[in-house]
Protein backbone atom coordinates (compact mmCIF):
# COMPACT_ATOMS: atom_id res chain seq x y z
CA UNK A 1 0.00 0.00 0.00
CA UNK A 2 2.12 2.87 -1.53
CA UNK A 3 5.14 1.15 -0.87
CA UNK A 4 6.40 2.93 -3.95
CA UNK A 5 6.24 6.37 -2.31
CA UNK A 6 7.14 5.41 1.29
CA UNK A 7 10.36 4.25 -0.17
CA UNK A 8 10.50 8.27 -1.95
CA UNK A 9 9.89 9.26 1.68
CA UNK A 10 13.18 6.99 2.97
CA UNK A 11 15.41 8.36 0.15
CA UNK A 12 14.30 12.42 1.32
CA UNK A 13 15.42 11.58 4.70
CA UNK A 14 18.27 9.99 3.81
CA UNK A 15 19.05 13.43 1.45
CA UNK A 16 18.96 11.38 -1.95
CA UNK A 17 15.85 13.65 -3.25
CA UNK A 18 17.79 16.63 -2.41
CA UNK A 19 18.72 17.26 -5.85
CA UNK A 20 14.98 16.89 -7.24
CA UNK A 21 13.33 19.75 -5.07
CA UNK A 22 12.47 21.78 -7.62
CA UNK A 23 9.08 22.20 -9.83
CA UNK A 24 8.95 18.62 -11.43
CA UNK A 25 10.33 16.55 -8.80
CA UNK A 26 11.02 12.99 -9.71
CA UNK A 27 12.30 13.08 -13.05
CA UNK A 28 9.91 15.54 -15.24
CA UNK A 29 7.06 15.04 -12.19
CA UNK A 30 3.59 16.66 -14.51
CA UNK A 31 1.54 15.29 -11.49
CA UNK A 32 0.14 17.88 -8.27
CA UNK A 33 2.90 16.48 -5.59
CA UNK A 34 0.99 15.42 -1.97
CA UNK A 35 2.26 14.33 1.35
CA UNK A 36 -0.40 13.68 3.77
CA UNK A 37 0.77 14.04 7.45
CA UNK A 38 -0.58 12.04 10.64
CA UNK A 39 0.05 11.71 14.01
CA UNK A 40 -1.10 8.32 13.77
CA UNK A 41 -2.43 8.16 16.77
CA UNK A 42 -3.49 4.51 18.38
CA UNK A 43 -7.34 5.30 19.17
CA UNK A 44 -7.48 5.78 15.02
CA UNK A 45 -7.45 1.97 15.44
CA UNK A 46 -11.10 2.14 16.26
CA UNK A 47 -12.22 3.48 13.14
CA UNK A 48 -9.61 2.60 10.76
CA UNK A 49 -7.25 -0.66 10.12
CA UNK A 50 -4.03 1.23 8.93
CA UNK A 51 -4.82 4.73 10.28
CA UNK A 52 -6.52 7.71 9.07
CA UNK A 53 -4.07 9.35 7.05
CA UNK A 54 -3.25 6.18 5.18
CA UNK A 55 -6.85 5.77 4.25
CA UNK A 56 -6.69 9.11 2.90
CA UNK A 57 -3.56 8.68 1.25
CA UNK A 58 -5.25 5.39 -0.16
CA UNK A 59 -7.94 7.45 -1.58
CA UNK A 60 -5.99 10.33 -2.86
CA UNK A 61 -3.08 7.83 -4.92
CA UNK A 62 -6.35 6.08 -6.76
CA UNK A 63 -6.99 10.02 -8.71
CA UNK A 64 -5.54 10.62 -11.83
CA UNK A 65 -2.49 13.76 -11.15
CA UNK A 66 -1.63 13.29 -8.06
CA UNK A 67 1.54 12.05 -6.43
CA UNK A 68 1.18 10.82 -2.88
CA UNK A 69 3.10 10.31 -0.26
CA UNK A 70 2.37 8.98 3.87
CA UNK A 71 4.08 10.72 6.27
CA UNK A 72 3.87 10.61 10.15
CA UNK A 73 5.50 12.13 12.95
CA UNK A 74 7.14 9.32 14.19
CA UNK A 75 9.36 9.36 10.68
CA UNK A 76 12.62 11.30 11.13
CA UNK A 77 12.33 15.12 11.06
CA UNK A 78 8.82 14.71 12.47
CA UNK A 79 7.83 13.52 8.90
CA UNK A 80 8.70 16.89 7.10
CA UNK A 81 12.27 16.83 6.17
CA UNK A 82 13.17 19.99 3.92
CA UNK A 83 13.86 18.04 1.35
CA UNK A 84 10.20 16.62 0.60
CA UNK A 85 8.53 19.77 1.62
CA UNK A 86 10.63 21.12 -0.98
CA UNK A 87 9.05 19.01 -3.47
CA UNK A 88 5.06 19.49 -2.00
CA UNK A 89 2.05 21.22 -3.37
CA UNK A 90 -0.50 20.74 -1.13
CA UNK A 91 0.21 19.02 3.02
CA UNK A 92 -3.12 17.58 4.09
CA UNK A 93 -2.49 17.36 7.76
CA UNK A 94 -4.48 15.53 10.71
CA UNK A 95 -3.00 15.98 14.57
CA UNK A 96 -4.66 15.68 17.21
CA UNK A 97 -3.27 14.57 20.95
CA UNK A 98 0.72 15.07 19.92
CA UNK A 99 0.04 19.04 18.59
CA UNK A 100 2.83 20.33 21.25
CA UNK A 101 5.74 17.99 19.58
CA UNK A 102 5.94 20.07 16.10
CA UNK A 103 8.01 22.89 16.73
CA UNK A 104 7.60 26.61 16.12
CA UNK A 105 10.24 27.05 14.26
CA UNK A 106 8.86 24.12 11.94
CA UNK A 107 5.44 25.78 11.75
CA UNK A 108 7.16 29.29 10.91
CA UNK A 109 9.14 27.26 7.76
CA UNK A 110 6.06 25.70 6.72
CA UNK A 111 4.04 29.04 6.46
CA UNK A 112 6.97 30.81 5.24
CA UNK A 113 6.88 27.72 1.92
CA UNK A 114 3.11 29.17 1.99
CA UNK A 115 3.51 32.76 1.85
CA UNK A 116 5.85 32.08 -1.38
CA UNK A 117 3.02 30.32 -3.04
CA UNK A 118 5.52 27.20 -3.02
CA UNK A 119 2.90 25.00 -0.71
CA UNK A 120 -0.60 24.90 0.49
CA UNK A 121 -2.16 23.20 3.60
CA UNK A 122 -5.41 21.60 4.27
CA UNK A 123 -6.00 21.43 7.83
CA UNK A 124 -8.54 18.62 9.19
CA UNK A 125 -10.76 18.50 12.23
CA UNK A 126 -8.84 19.13 15.28
CA UNK A 127 -6.07 20.46 13.14
CA UNK A 128 -7.28 23.72 14.30
CA UNK A 129 -4.70 23.40 16.43
CA UNK A 130 -1.89 22.05 14.34
CA UNK A 131 1.14 24.05 15.32
CA UNK A 132 1.27 24.91 11.04
CA UNK A 133 -2.48 26.13 11.19
CA UNK A 134 -1.97 28.27 13.97
CA UNK A 135 0.93 29.82 12.62
CA UNK A 136 -0.81 30.51 9.47
CA UNK A 137 -3.87 32.06 11.00
CA UNK A 138 -1.53 34.29 13.16
CA UNK A 139 0.67 35.46 10.20
CA UNK A 140 -2.97 35.96 8.27
CA UNK A 141 -3.96 38.14 11.23
CA UNK A 142 -0.38 40.22 11.12
CA UNK A 143 -0.92 40.86 7.68
CA UNK A 144 -4.54 41.73 8.43
CA UNK A 145 -3.97 44.30 10.96
CA UNK A 146 -1.04 45.97 8.98
CA UNK A 147 -4.31 46.32 6.10
CA UNK A 148 -6.61 47.63 8.57
CA UNK A 149 -4.06 50.16 9.98
CA UNK A 150 -1.56 50.98 7.67
CA UNK A 151 1.49 53.76 8.28
CA UNK A 152 0.34 57.47 8.07
CA UNK A 153 1.64 59.49 4.66
CA UNK A 154 3.62 61.25 7.28
CA UNK A 155 4.31 61.08 11.29
CA UNK A 156 5.36 57.51 12.70
CA UNK A 157 4.56 54.47 11.82
CA UNK A 158 1.77 52.71 13.44
CA UNK A 159 2.83 50.95 16.60
CA UNK A 160 2.17 47.09 16.98
CA UNK A 161 1.64 44.86 19.71
CA UNK A 162 0.81 41.01 18.92
CA UNK A 163 -0.13 39.52 21.54
CA UNK A 164 -0.50 35.44 21.19
CA UNK A 165 -2.59 33.34 23.47
CA UNK A 166 -0.72 31.63 26.50
CA UNK A 167 -0.79 27.79 24.95
CA UNK A 168 -3.66 25.93 23.89
CA UNK A 169 -7.12 26.03 25.65
CA UNK A 170 -10.65 26.10 25.19
CA UNK A 171 -12.64 29.63 26.27
CA UNK A 172 -16.26 30.11 27.07
CA UNK A 173 -18.93 31.57 25.28
CA UNK A 174 -19.09 34.67 26.22
CA UNK A 175 -15.05 35.54 25.77
CA UNK A 176 -13.84 37.63 23.61
CA UNK A 177 -14.03 36.45 20.29
CA UNK A 178 -10.25 36.45 18.74
CA UNK A 179 -8.22 38.34 16.53
CA UNK A 180 -9.05 41.72 18.23
CA UNK A 181 -7.82 44.78 17.74
CA UNK A 182 -7.58 47.59 20.09
CA UNK A 183 -6.25 51.16 18.68
CA UNK A 184 -4.99 53.70 20.76
CA UNK A 185 -3.73 57.28 19.60
CA UNK A 186 -1.78 59.38 21.44
CA UNK A 187 -0.84 62.81 19.62
CA UNK A 188 0.41 61.32 16.47
CA UNK A 189 1.34 57.91 17.11
CA UNK A 190 -1.10 55.15 16.60
CA UNK A 191 -0.18 51.79 18.82
CA UNK A 192 -2.33 48.86 18.26
CA UNK A 193 -2.71 45.70 20.37
CA UNK A 194 -3.67 42.64 18.53
CA UNK A 195 -4.63 39.86 19.91
CA UNK A 196 -3.78 37.04 18.04
CA UNK A 197 -6.47 33.77 17.73
CA UNK A 198 -6.63 31.00 19.11
CA UNK A 199 -7.79 28.72 16.69
CA UNK A 200 -10.36 27.12 18.66
CA UNK A 201 -13.83 27.56 19.29
CA UNK A 202 -15.96 27.28 22.62
CA UNK A 203 -18.06 24.18 22.22
CA UNK A 204 -17.58 20.75 21.56
CA UNK A 205 -19.15 16.97 21.86
CA UNK A 206 -17.66 14.05 20.71
CA UNK A 207 -20.60 11.67 21.07
CA UNK A 208 -20.55 10.42 17.09
CA UNK A 209 -24.18 12.71 16.66
CA UNK A 210 -24.83 13.27 12.83
CA UNK A 211 -24.36 17.10 11.67
CA UNK A 212 -25.78 17.91 8.31
CA UNK A 213 -23.54 19.66 6.10
CA UNK A 214 -24.65 22.67 3.50
CA UNK A 215 -23.10 23.50 1.02
CA UNK A 216 -22.97 27.46 0.67
CA UNK A 217 -21.41 27.86 -3.01
CA UNK A 218 -22.17 25.37 -5.44
CA UNK A 219 -19.90 26.56 -8.06
CA UNK A 220 -16.85 26.30 -6.07
CA UNK A 221 -14.10 23.75 -7.19
CA UNK A 222 -14.18 22.56 -4.08
CA UNK A 223 -17.49 21.83 -3.81
CA UNK A 224 -17.65 19.82 -7.57
CA UNK A 225 -19.76 16.65 -7.45
CA UNK A 226 -21.42 17.51 -4.28
CA UNK A 227 -25.08 17.57 -3.70
CA UNK A 228 -26.71 20.77 -2.05
CA UNK A 229 -26.58 19.29 1.34
CA UNK A 230 -25.20 15.86 3.11
CA UNK A 231 -25.06 14.23 6.03
CA UNK A 232 -22.26 12.73 7.79
CA UNK A 233 -23.28 9.93 9.97
CA UNK A 234 -20.86 9.93 13.22
CA UNK A 235 -18.84 12.91 13.69
CA UNK A 236 -17.81 15.30 16.64
CA UNK A 237 -19.65 18.98 17.18
CA UNK A 238 -17.65 21.91 17.33
CA UNK A 239 -20.08 24.88 17.81
CA UNK A 240 -18.94 28.19 16.67
CA UNK A 241 -17.93 31.29 17.03
CA UNK A 242 -14.36 29.99 15.35
CA UNK A 243 -11.81 32.12 17.03
CA UNK A 244 -10.02 32.69 13.40
CA UNK A 245 -9.39 35.74 10.82
CA UNK A 246 -12.87 36.27 8.74
CA UNK A 247 -11.92 33.64 6.09
CA UNK A 248 -11.98 34.75 2.25
CA UNK A 249 -14.48 32.16 1.29
CA UNK A 250 -16.86 29.92 3.57
CA UNK A 251 -17.68 27.07 1.77
CA UNK A 252 -19.79 24.63 3.84
CA UNK A 253 -22.00 25.58 7.05
CA UNK A 254 -22.92 22.49 9.61
CA UNK A 255 -25.06 21.68 12.17
CA UNK A 256 -26.58 19.26 14.54
CA UNK A 257 -29.77 18.65 16.06
CA UNK A 258 -29.28 20.11 18.86
CA UNK A 259 -28.89 23.55 17.61
CA UNK A 260 -25.32 24.01 16.92
CA UNK A 261 -23.93 25.28 13.89
CA UNK A 262 -19.65 25.50 12.56
CA UNK A 263 -18.82 27.09 9.45
CA UNK A 264 -16.90 24.12 8.43
CA UNK A 265 -14.87 24.80 5.02
CA UNK A 266 -12.92 28.10 4.82
CA UNK A 267 -10.11 29.03 2.86
CA UNK A 268 -7.69 31.65 3.51
CA UNK A 269 -5.00 33.49 1.10
CA UNK A 270 -1.60 33.95 2.93
CA UNK A 271 0.94 35.95 0.94
CA UNK A 272 0.67 33.69 -2.58
CA UNK A 273 -0.69 30.66 -1.15
CA UNK A 274 -3.97 29.19 0.61
CA UNK A 275 -4.84 27.61 3.73
CA UNK A 276 -7.80 25.22 3.59
CA UNK A 277 -9.37 24.37 6.89
CA UNK A 278 -11.87 21.31 7.16
CA UNK A 279 -14.25 20.57 10.11
CA UNK A 280 -15.58 16.65 10.02
CA UNK A 281 -14.09 14.31 11.80
CA UNK A 282 -12.52 12.60 14.95
CA UNK A 283 -10.02 10.07 14.68
CA UNK A 284 -12.65 7.19 16.45
CA UNK A 285 -15.52 7.57 13.42
CA UNK A 286 -15.11 6.50 9.61
CA UNK A 287 -15.50 9.94 8.38
CA UNK A 288 -12.41 9.78 5.91
CA UNK A 289 -13.95 6.11 4.44
CA UNK A 290 -16.92 8.24 2.92
CA UNK A 291 -17.28 9.09 -0.49
CA UNK A 292 -18.18 12.89 -0.02
CA UNK A 293 -16.04 14.09 2.68
CA UNK A 294 -13.06 11.98 0.56
CA UNK A 295 -14.66 13.75 -2.62
CA UNK A 296 -14.01 17.12 -1.19
CA UNK A 297 -10.73 16.38 0.17
CA UNK A 298 -9.70 15.26 -3.28
CA UNK A 299 -11.37 18.39 -4.78
CA UNK A 300 -9.22 20.98 -2.60
CA UNK A 301 -5.97 18.83 -3.43
CA UNK A 302 -6.42 19.23 -6.96
CA UNK A 303 -7.75 23.32 -6.70
CA UNK A 304 -5.03 24.22 -4.57
CA UNK A 305 -2.19 22.24 -6.23
CA UNK A 306 -3.76 24.00 -9.54
CA UNK A 307 -3.43 27.50 -7.88
CA UNK A 308 0.51 27.52 -6.85
CA UNK A 309 2.05 30.71 -7.36
CA UNK A 310 -1.31 32.25 -9.08
CA UNK A 311 -3.13 35.50 -8.22
CA UNK A 312 -6.71 35.13 -7.17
Amino acid sequence: MLQPDRRRFLAWTSGAGACLAARGGFAGETRIRVVVWDEQQPAQKQAYDNFLGNAIADHLSRQPGLRVIAANIDQPEKGLPAGLLDSTDVLVWWGHVRQGEISEERAKDIVARIKRGQLALIALHSAHWSAPFIEAMHERTRDDARRRYPDPASGPAVKFEFVAPEGRFVPTADSLVTPAYYAVRRGAQLTVRVDLPNCVFPAYRADGKPSLVKVLNQTHPIAQGLPESFEIPQTEMYADPFHVPLADETLFEERWSAGESFRSGQIWKLGDGRVFYFRPGHETYPVYKQELPLRVVSNAVNWLGSKLGKSP
